[in-house]
């Protein structure tokens, strides 16, 4: 797999068109758009290395598992034969060395020919049966030394395959991580605000493919975070709408929005809902799980209050809505849901 191109030496080339002092803010914005593009084009060919190791990880335990099902199956072939070998051969020795001369002469053409005839049919048929399983155990023999061939053969293949998609993953991973390193360096430099490198961090995007997922089940990959403490976060779309709304509130009230909730997973809501039954959505079925839902604080979660009615007046700007069930069943204040009309 092809490494990204020249992604290193693009990241230095825009940290220095970046800080240049005669970069326009224009010009600056673009360059960090076009690194937020090459870490983006890192991400994603990390993930199809890694999806292509998988891949072949699972052909592979695919192939031993086949393997040691045949082997064990050989195994008990020749632990059958093993024990019909030994009364054979105790049989065929018997009949060789019965006792009394009758016995040697009946063998090698003395006393009755019809005794002497009959057995050496015996002897014959005993010698046919031994042989057919000597002929057994060498063709079984000469099969599991075909099969421990193809699995060394097997084997030593998806081990140098899974080093160099290993190396190429690793590879993959530093050129991100420098990326990121830059980019971060380069926001420092900028004085860029924390709500700018969340929006700069947040990929829009990838709110298609988080629809994808069941309520509450959506990868962490897919949820950007808040600003706010306590590690909340939401579907792209509805963070990078909230980051502005948090920005214009934090202008008029001097703080960032009081945020209680934010996307909750599956076994969250499950805790909600046994926590409240009746008032809690059912697990499955929140707003919450599909990460465009926040319960609010600081004066938000009181109906009339100057925070509620600046939220009243001014979150539709930003695709955030008050629910109508949550003026009245039940009733919640404190509950906004994004873009939640058109889906």
């Amino acid at each position: 797999m092809p490494y990204p191109r020249s992604a290193a030496l693009t990241a230095v080339f825009l940290v220095t068109a970046v800080l240049s002092p005669h970069a326009s803010a224009a010009g600056r914005a673009d360059s960090l758009e076009s690194l937020r593009r090459e870490a983006a084009k890192a991400r994603d060919q990390l993930e199809k290395a890694t999806d292509q190791m998988k891949g072949r990880q699972k052909d592979l335990a695919a192939s031993q598992v086949k393997l040691r099902g045949t082997l064990k199956d050989l195994a008990k072939a020749e632990a059958e034969l093993n024990r019909i070998r030994e009364p054979l051969a105790r049989l065929a020795n018997s009949s060789y060395q019965q006792s009394g001369a009758t016995g040697s002469m009946a063998i090698f053409g003395g006393g009755d020919p019809s005794e002497a005839l009959r057995s050496t049919a015996d002897v014959t048929l005993l010698a046919q049966s031994q042989q057919a399983l000597v002929d057994r155990a060498d063709d079984l023999q000469n099969r599991r030394k075909r099969l421990a061939s193809t699995a060394q053969d097997l084997q030593s293949r998806n081990a140098v395959e899974q080093t160099r998609l290993q190396q190429e993953v690793d590879g993959l991973k530093s050129k991100s991580a420098q990326l990121t390193k830059q980019l971060n360096a380069m926001l420092d430099k900028l004085a860029v605000s924390r709500q700018k490198r969340l929006e700069l961090g947040c990929d829009k995007s990838l709110a298609a493919d988080a629809k994808k997922f069941p309520n509450g089940l959506i990868p962490s990959k897919y949820l950007c975070p808040l600003p706010q403490k306590g590690g909340h976060r939401l579907r792209a779309d509805a963070a990078l709408a909230f980051y502005k709304m948090n920005g214009a509130y934090k202008r008029r009230f001097g703080r960032d929005m009081c945020v209680t909730d934010a996307y909750r997973s599956l076994s969250a809501q499950q805790s909600v809902y046994a926590r409240r039954p009746g008032f809690a959505a059912v697990p499955g079925t929140s707003n919450h799980g599909k990460g465009q839902a926040l319960d609010l604080c600081g004066g938000i979660q009181n109906s009339g209050s100057v925070q509620f009615n600046w939220m009243e007046a001014h979150a539709g700007k930003y695709g955030w809505i008050h629910p109508a069930w949550a003026y009245s069943n039940p009733f919640e204040p404190w509950h906004w849901e994004f873009g939640t009309e058109n889906e």
